[in-house]
C-alpha cells in the first residue's frame, strides 16, 4: 500500500520535519509534540500573514442604507438618479448570467479583432437592453463595438461601457467587472474630456457583486444582493442594493502596487527603476491582470497605485473613454490622481478625439502617481 503526503504551501526540509510512519498516531511522545510545536512556530514566523497583507479593518454595522436613500440625500440631479439606477439594474443582470454561463468562444469577433466570449456577448446585451428601455440616455457606445449609437434622441446622457473588463481572465473564474462613463448631451463625449463626465460607476464581479459609483459629495459602494441583520425591508425582503462604504478615500501614500505593461520596462529605463523601487522597499504586489480589480482594490484598501506605461515596443492598450476616464473620475473623487502617462497631467483633461482612443495611464495614491510622473514622464 502507498501513501502519498500532501504538504502545500511550505517546501518542508527533513530536518525540520519528520513524516510519521504508517499508521503511527500523529503525535506519539512528548518529543514528537515538542518538535511540532517548534517546527509550527518557526513556519508561523517565516510563512505567516505579513504585516504588508492589507486584511479589511470595516467592521459590520447595526444597520445599511439602501440605494434609493443614498441616492436621495447624495445625487440632486433625478434624471441622473435614474441612469444610476438604471446601470446598476444592468450589473445586477449581468451578475446573474455570470453565474450561470460558459466561457465559451462565442464564433465572433469585436471590432479590434479579439475573439468575443460567450460572457463578452450576453454582458453586452445587456447593456444595449438597458439602453434601448431607458427613459434618459440618449446615445450608446460599447467597447465591443466602438460606434456611437443614437437611441432616443430627446434624452439627456451618452453612455459608454466596457461591458466585461477582463475577458483574457474570465475562464480562469477570476473577478472581472463592467465600467461605464456618463456624459452629458450639452457635451457628449467626442470632443469632451473625462472631466466632463455627469458620473461613472465600475462593477466588480467576484465572489459578491460591488459597485463604486461618483456621486455629488464623493465615492460610494454599493453591495448586491446582500442579506445583512437588520436590512429587511417592511415586507421581510431586502432591497438589492445596499450601501456598504460611504465617502470613500484614497490617501495620497500607499504599499500597494500593481504594475501593468511591465514589458514597457524593457524600453523605458523609468519605468524599470520605478518597479526595483517597489521591490527595494518592500510594497505589496496586488496584480491580477484585470484593470476592473486591479484598480478597485484601492476603494476597498483607501490606497494603492496601478501603472501602465507605452513605449514603442508596448504601446499602450487602455480605452480613453471605456476605461482610463471613468475609473480617473472615480479615484480623483476619492482624493487620488490620475496620470495620462506622458505630459503627466491628469487624464481627465485628455480631449477624446475618438471612441477607440487609447491612453497610457497612472493611477492611485498621490505621491506614487507623483513618483511615476518623475521616473517615466520626467516631467519634473
Amino acid at each position: 500500500m502507498k501513501f502519498i503526503v500532501l504538504i502545500s504551501s511550505l517546501a518542508l526540509t527533513a530536518t525540520s520535519f519528520t513524516v510519521p510512519t504508517a499508521f503511527s498516531p500523529r503525535v506519539s511522545s512528548p518529543t514528537a509534540t515538542t518538535g511540532l510545536t517548534r517546527t509550527t512556530k518557526l513556519f508561523a514566523e517565516e510563512y505567516g500573514a505579513s504585516s504588508t497583507s492589507f486584511y479589511t479593518t470595516t467592521e459590520k454595522q447595526d444597520s445599511y442604507d439602501d440605494l434609493d436613500s443614498i441616492l436621495d440625500a447624495h445625487c440632486a440631479d433625478k434624471q441622473l438618479q435614474t441612469v444610476i439606477r438604471e446601470m446598476l439594474d444592468a450589473c445586477a443582470d449581468i451578475t446573474e448570467a455570470l453565474r450561470t454561463a460558459l466561457v465559451t468562444v462565442e464564433g465572433s469577433s469585436n471590432t479590434f479583432g479579439d475573439a468575443q466570449l460567450s460572457v463578452d456577448v450576453i454582458a453586452d446585451e445587456i447593456m444595449w437592453d438597458a439602453c434601448k428601455t431607458s427613459k434618459v440616455i440618449k446615445d450608446g457606445a460599447s467597447e465591443e463595438d466602438p460606434i456611437v449609437r443614437t437611441i432616443h434622441p430627446d434624452n439627456e446622457y451618452t453612455v459608454c461601457w466596457d461591458p466585461l473588463d477582463g475577458s483574457s481572465i474570465v475562464d480562469n473564474n477570476w473577478a472581472v467587472g463592467t465600467i461605464v462613463g456618463v456624459w452629458g448631451k450639452d457635451t457628449g463625449f467626442i470632443g469632451a474630456t473625462g472631466r466632463d463626465q455627469k458620473t461613472s460607476l465600475v462593477a466588480l464581479y467576484g465572489p459578491r457583486t460591488t459597485v463604486v459609483v461618483t456621486l455629488d459629495d464623493g465615492v460610494y459602494e454599493f453591495t448586491y444582493g446582500c442579506t445583512p441583520e437588520g436590512c429587511q425591508l417592511e415586507d421581510g425582503t431586502f432591497a438589492p442594493w445596499i450601501c456598504s462604504r460611504k465617502d470613500i478615500k484614497i490617501s495620497e501614500d500607499c504599499k500597494i502596487f500593481a504594475p501593468a505593461n511591465m514589458r514597457a520596462a524593457q524600453d523605458l529605463p523609468g519605468y524599470k527603476a520605478l518597479l526595483d523601487h517597489y521591490m527595494a522597499d518592500k510594497y505589496t504586489l496586488r496584480y491580477s491582470g484585470g484593470l476592473v480589480p486591479d484598480v478597485y482594490q484601492q476603494f476597498t484598501k483607501n490606497q494603492g497605485v496601478f501603472s501602465n506605461p507605452t513605449s514603442d515596443a508596448s504601446p499602450a492598450k487602455l480605452r480613453l473613454a471605456f476605461e482610463a476616464a471613468p475609473f480617473a473620475l472615480l479615484v480623483e473623487k476619492a482624493g487620488g490622481k490620475t496620470s495620462d502617462g506622458v505630459t503627466g497631467g491628469s487624464v481627465l483633461d485628455v480631449v477624446i478625439t475618438a471612441v477607440d482612443q487609447r491612453t497610457p495611464l497612472c493611477i492611485g495614491s498621490a505621491k506614487e502617481v507623483d513618483r511615476f510622473n518623475d521616473m517615466v514622464c520626467m516631467v519634473n
